[in-house]
This record gives structure tokens, C-alpha cells and sequence, in this order.
């Protein structure tokens, strides 16, 4: 099944990462700026950051995966009180918006160019590295493709000491843990309650930033779509954001932000035509921001058959078009531009591109990493204690 095509002369425009303005690379650095974590003028900093931080001597940033704006503004007074009662705005996400390019931009304060981690999926040489896993096809891919030389750059590069991380216990030992959090301690959890007591741990200790990290939205919205199991976890979320609240001391504050947003496209796969597939030697990325791999001497062939094919579903651009109209914020250097593909595939219809490659892939509901309203904007909310 294919989604419904969309008539030339209504193509939506993207969404572009706002990169130096409202954007999950500047929220880091400005929240470490309000607790004095670094030497910036008050006058400097940017006037969107919630009111609820400003002069906190604590904060604890929660990350909830895959809870976008536009899903937690169709839902948040139904479902969500304490989400709700949070003071904040809108922000982008990065491109492609998919967690492993969006949490390292977080964490890194650098857009996708700088930091080098394009995608879910990543062209290394003539083989595919599956970020959020850290494989390469069937092998384990740490001493194959060691993190710290993929991804160099310092994981909270403004904060003057250790940023203590808690996330799930089993993620510390990963790939991509090392790859977006370098050094930084990781306080493991098992349960969402564990998530609480750590962040407790931390705050009493007098930790200046915590960061924390919640998935369940984005694990819940992929196995299950935007129903009423997504409905029960949001619900189950707002527990967990009321939860930190009953543990914020005087002078904390609580920061809640997301990655990415979700598409539903369910059975909606778009399976590259043999003509497109004539002219590619690898595909990478992923469903909905797809690159394709030009063989020698056929990129222009490629990009005029794709544009053909899937102009009236999706954004198709070649490599110098997102680079120069700032997708990925900036140019990369050679050893990024590497990763890259030739010609990509965004789709703003409700649809993915397969690829075949990626079995696990084909069975998620919903999916993220276009430049749509629904997976670039993200929530910036924030509390002081409760009284």
C-alpha cells in the first residue's frame, strides 16, 4: 500500500531546523547558562527559554522520546494535567528528526554536519553502521567502528564538570551511549519509578544539571500507532513528569523536551522501483529521509528518475541541495559527507520508503525523520517546585 499522492502545485515547504534559534542545539548551553554552569550575559540569552528556569540553581532536562508538539497538543487536556500545567513554547528538531541525529545535536550543542551522526542508518565505507544498535549487518560494531572516533566531539562541551545522565540501565554499555554522551556517568534505571529516585539521588547530592531520558512514547508510537495504547502511555508519562515534580527541591527546576515527533504511516511503504534501483549501490537513513547511493556516473540519472517517480510524496533532493539549503546546518567535512547518500528521499505524505536491508524497520507503525510539522516540532516546557 502507498500513500495518497499530493498534487504538484501543493507541495508543502519543509521544516527546517531552526540552527542558532529555537532548536534542540541551543537548549543544552542555555539551560547550563541559567545555573550559572557557564559565563554567558544575561542580556545574551535567548528570551524563548521557559520563565519557570530563569534563575534555577538546579535543573533537571527529561528527554521523552518521540513525544512531538503536535501529538501532545491533540492530547494534553484530556491526558495530560501535569504536561499541561508546564510553561514553555515550540522548538524544531534537526534533520533528519530521528533519534540518534537529534539526541547527539542535544547533547553536543552541533547540528548533524558538525557532529556526523546523519542517521539512523549510516553509509561507513561500502556497508551500513545501524546507529542506535551499533552494528554492522550482523556483527557487533563497537571495536569495528569505535564511538569516540565516529562521533569526537564532547557531550555537554559547556558544563564545567560530569553531567550525570540517567536512562535506561541496559543502554549504558551501547554504541551510541558512547557516541552522544561520551564520559558523562550514567545512573541506570529499570522502571520509570527508577527513573524518579535517581533524578532524587542527583538533585539531593546538589547536581547542578541532570539529564534525563524516557522512551516509552517513542517505543509505544512505533510497536502501536497513535491509538489508545499511545493515549495510555502519554497518561502513564504525565505520572512520571508529576512524579519529578514531587522531588524538585527549592531552587530546581524541571525541563521536559522530545527528539522528535511521530507520523502514523502503518502499511503506507513505498518499495523503490526497479528503474530508481538500476542506479543505486546502498540505501541508508531511514524510512521517511531515505538516501540513496548513486553508482558511479549515474547521480544525475538517479535524481531525474526519483523526482519522477516520488515527486508528488515526498521532498527528493540531491546531497548539494540539503547541504546548501542548511538541512543538516552546515557543510560537512569529507569524513561526514562520507555518510551521506547522493539523492534523498523526505517524505511529507504518510508513507516510507523500504528498504529491505532493515526488516526490523517494516513493522513500525509509526515513523519519524522527515521535515513535516508533526516530526520537527518538539515541546520546551519547564516547572519550579511545587509549592
Amino acid at each position: 500500500m502507498v500513500a495518497s499522492p499530493v498534487p504538484a502545485d501543493s507541495t508543502p515547504e519543509p521544516v527546517l531546523p531552526d540552527f542558532g534559534g529555537r532548536c534542540l542545539t541551543e537548549v543544552v548551553r542555555l539551560l547550563l547558562a541559567e545555573v550559572g554552569a557557564v559565563d554567558e550575559p544575561a542580556e545574551t540569552r535567548a528570551d524563548w527559554v521557559p520563565e519557570p528556569v530563569h534563575g534555577a540553581r538546579q535543573i533537571v532536562l527529561l528527554v521523552l522520546d518521540g513525544l512531538g508538539s503536535q501529538q501532545l497538543d491533540a492530547r494534553v487536556s484530556r491526558l495530560a494535567p501535569a504536561l499541561g500545567s508546564g510553561t514553555g513554547t515550540t522548538i524544531t528538531s534537526v534533520a533528519p528528526s530521528t533519534t540518534a541525529s537529534a539526541l547527539t545535536s542535544l547533547t553536543t550543542g552541533l547540528p548533524p554536519s558538525e557532529h556526523g551522526v546523519v542517521g539512523y542508518r549510516v553509509a561507513v565505507g561500502d556497508e551500513i553502521l545501524n546507529v542506535l544498535g551499533w552494528r554492522l549487518g550482523e556483527r557487533d560494531g563497537r571495536r569495528l567502528v569505535p564511538a569516540r572516533s565516529f562521533q569526537p566531539r564532547p557531550a555537554f562541551p559547556a558544563s564545567p564538570g560530569p553531567t550525570p545522565v540517567v536512562s535506561r540501565n541496559e543502554y549504558a554499555a551501547t554504541g551510541f551511549t558512547a557516541a552522544h554522551l561520551g564520559d558523562s556517568p550514567l545512573y541506570g534505571w529499570r522502571t520509570p519509578a527508577g527513573l524518579v529516585v535517581e533524578v532524587w539521588k542527583l538533585l539531593e547530592r546538589g547536581a547542578p544539571f541532570v539529564y534525563a531520558y524516557y522512551d516509552g512514547v517513542d517505543r509505544t508510537a512505533h510497536a502501536c500507532g497513535l491509538d489508545e495504547h499511545y493515549d495510555a502511555e502519554l497518561r502513564a508519562v504525565d505520572r512520571l513528569v508529576g512524579d519529578l515534580l514531587d522531588v524538585l527541591r527549592p531552587g530546581a527546576a524541571l525541563v521536559v523536551t522530545a527528539d522528535h515527533g511521530q507520523v502514523e504511516v502503518g502499511p503506507s511503504i513505498e518499495v523503490l522501483g526497479a528503474d530508481v534501483m538500476a542506479a543505486v549501490t546502498l540505501l541508508s537513513g531511514e524510512g521517511r529521509f531515505r538516501w540513496l547511493h548513486a553508482r558511479p556516473g549515474a547521480k544525475d540519472d538517479l535524481l531525474a528518475v526519483a523526482s519522477e517517480r516520488y515527486a508528488d510524496v515526498a521532498w527528493v533532493r540531491d546531497v548539494a541541495q540539503v547541504v546548501d539549503d542548511g538541512w543538516l546546518g552546515g557543510v560537512p567535512a569529507a569524513d561526514v559527507r562520507a555518510r551521506l547518500g547522493d539523492v534523498a528521499l523526505v517524505p511529507f505524505a504518510a508513507t516510507a520508503f523500504l528498504d529491505p536491508a532493515d526488516t526490523g524497520e517494516q513493522r513500525l507503525v509509526c515513523r519519524h525523520g522527515s521535515l513535516t510539522p508533526d516530526e520537527m516540532s518538539v515541546p520546551l516546557l519547564a516547572w519550579a517546585p511545587k509549592s
